[in-house]
C-alpha cells in the first residue's frame, strides 16, 4: 500500500509538473483521456443544459404510449465521431432535425465551461454535420507549429490558431492581403514566416522597404528585386505592371480556345499555361504602405498617385499574371490619400495585430467582419504576436506566428538564394550583395512570439 501511495504521488507531481511547464506534453500524457471521458460522461447532460436537445417525436412519443413505456428523453445531437489531437479533440456531431449550426456556434461558451477546455470552436462541415474543436490548454502561449504540415503550391504555414489548426497563406485562394500592427506588436516576426515559408518555393519575391531596407535588405539574397526608397518603389512598380502586361500577352496567344480543346485546358491565367511556358510568379511585400502615400510639396504628390495608381492595378489585375500583393503597414486609414479605400477593398486577406487606433481596425474588418473589430483592438501589449486574422468570407480566427529571429531568416534565405530567380524587367532593382556569407548558428527560438 505504501508503494502505491508513493508511485500515486509522484504520477499526481509529475503531471502538475508538466502541466505547469509543458502543457502540451501533459495534455498528450494525461489531459486528452481524461477530456474525452468528460466529454462522454457528461455529454447528454451538458447538451440539455445548453439548450441543444430536440423534444422526441411524434411517432416516438406514440410508440410509447402505445407499448406504456415512459416518454422519451429529449435527444441531443448524434456523435459521430471523437478523434483526439495534439492540442484537443475534435467532436464530430450530426444534428437532429430542426437544429441549425449557429446553436452550436451560440453554446459554444458554455460549452467550453461545462467539458472544461481551454476553448471550443465549431464549423459547418456540410448540411446537418458539425465539427466542433475543443482546445485543452492555451495553443498560442508557447506557439508550437506541426512537424509536418501540408505544402502545396504558393500555400505556406505561417502561424498556429487558437483550435490548433495550422493557418496558411494561400496565395491562389487569397490573392492579396494586408497586415497592420503598431510597433512592437508582432508584424515583423510575422512577415519574417511568410518570408521563410516562401524561400524553398518556385517564386521571385519583391520587397519594398522605405525604412532604408532595415525590414528586408538582411533578407535580400532571396529577393529578385529591392526598393528602399518611394522614388525607387514608383519605377519598381511600373515595371511590375509591364510585366503584367506582357504575362496577359503570353497567356493570350496561348489561350487555345477552339472549338476542339476541353473547357479545362484553356488558358486564362499563369497556372493554366504549360510548365515550360509558364513565368514565375511573384509576392510582392511593401514593409510600411503610409511611407508610400505621404507627400510634402506637389513633385512628392505626383509621385504618391503614381505609386497608388500602380498598387491597385495591380491588385485589380496581378492575381491572373501571377502577382500577389502582401501590404504591411501601422497605420491603413483614408486619410492617406484618394485610392487607398479602394487598394483596401481589393485586399481579400486581412491580418491585424495590436492596433492603437479603432480606425485601424475598422479599416482592416469594418466591412466584413464588424465583431473582429473589437477582438483587434482588446489585444494586450504583452502578447506580442497575436493577431486577428479574417477574409472577405466573414469568418475570422486568432493566430500567433512562431518566433522566428531575423538571424533565422537570414540564414534560411541564405540557404535558398540560388532559387532568387533573375527577371528581365526587375533587373535594375536586383539587390547587390558580397560574398556569401557563411550561416551563423542561431540561437535555439523561444516559443513565445516577439
Amino acid at each position: 500500500m505504501t508503494a502505491f501511495t508513493v508511485a500515486l504521488v509522484l504520477v499526481v507531481a509529475a503531471a502538475g509538473l508538466l502541466r505547469w511547464r509543458r502543457p502540451a506534453w501533459y495534455w498528450l500524457a494525461f489531459g486528452v483521456t481524461l477530456a474525452a471521458l468528460r466529454v462522454l460522461v457528461r455529454y447528454r447532460s451538458v447538451m440539455d443544459a445548453c439548450g441543444l436537445t430536440v423534444p422526441p417525436t411524434r411517432w416516438r412519443l406514440s410508440l410509447a404510449r402505445a407499448t406504456n413505456r415512459p416518454i422519451p428523453e429529449p435527444r441531443p445531437p448524434r456523435i459521430r465521431r471523437l478523434r483526439p489531437t495534439r492540442t484537443g479533440l475534435v467532436l464530430r456531431l450530426k444534428l437532429r432535425p430542426g437544429q441549425d449550426v449557429f446553436d452550436i456556434a451560440a453554446a459554444s461558451d458554455r460549452l467550453r465551461h461545462s467539458f472544461s477546455m481551454f476553448g471550443v470552436t465549431s464549423r459547418e462541415v456540410r448540411s446537418g454535420v458539425v465539427e466542433v474543436r475543443m482546445t485543452g490548454y492555451d495553443v498560442l502561449k508557447r506557439v508550437q507549429m506541426p512537424a509536418e504540415t501540408e505544402t502545396r503550391a504558393m500555400r505556406v504555414p505561417v502561424a498556429l490558431r487558437e483550435d490548433g489548426s495550422v493557418h496558411y497563406r494561400d496565395y491562389r485562394a487569397i490573392p492579396h492581403a494586408l497586415t497592420l500592427g503598431a510597433t512592437e506588436s508582432g508584424k515583423s516576426v510575422y512577415q519574417r514566416n511568410l518570408v521563410a515559408g516562401l524561400a524553398p518555393l518556385d517564386v521571385a519575391l519583391v520587397g519594398i522597404d522605405c525604412k532604408q531596407g532595415v525590414e528586408l535588405f538582411p533578407l535580400a539574397r532571396r529577393f529578385s528585386a529591392l526598393a528602399d526608397s518611394p522614388d525607387t518603389a514608383a519605377e519598381l512598380l511600373d515595371a511590375l505592371v509591364a510585366r503584367m502586361a506582357d504575362v496577359y500577352r503570353l497567356i493570350r496567344t496561348q489561350q487555345r480556345s477552339t472549338v476542339d480543346v476541353p473547357d479545362a485546358e484553356i488558358a486564362a491565367d499563369i497556372w493554366d499555361l504549360p510548365d515550360e511556358l509558364r513565368p514565375t510568379p511573384v509576392v510582392v511585400l511593401v514593409d510600411e504602405v503610409a511611407e508610400l502615400a505621404l507627400y510634402a510639396t506637389k513633385e512628392e504628390e505626383k509621385r504618391r498617385d503614381r505609386i497608388i495608381t500602380a498598387l491597385v492595378r495591380l491588385a485589380q489585375l496581378g492575381r491572373a499574371a501571377g502577382i500577389y500583393l502582401e501590404i504591411c503597414g501601422q497605420r491603413f486609414g483614408s486619410e492617406l490619400g484618394k485610392g487607398i479605400t479602394m487598394l483596401r477593398a481589393q485586399l481579400t486577406g486581412r491580418t491585424a495585430h495590436r492596433l492603437n487606433d479603432e480606425t485601424s481596425a475598422n479599416m482592416a474588418f469594418g466591412d466584413i467582419a464588424p465583431d473582429a473589430v473589437l477582438a483587434a483592438i482588446q489585444i494586450p501589449a504583452e502578447l506580442r504576436g497575436l493577431a486577428i486574422a479574417g477574409d472577405a468570407s466573414g469568418g475570422w480566427h486568432r493566430i500567433r506566428a512562431p518566433h522566428t529571429s531575423l538571424r533565422q531568416a537570414v540564414n534560411l534565405c541564405n540557404r535558398y538564394a540560388d532559387r532568387a530567380p533573375d527577371l528581365p524587367e526587375l533587373a535594375p532593382f536586383r539587390p547587390t550583395t558580397g560574398t556569401a556569407t557563411e550561416l551563423v548558428p542561431s540561437a535555439k527560438a523561444s516559443p513565445a512570439t516577439a
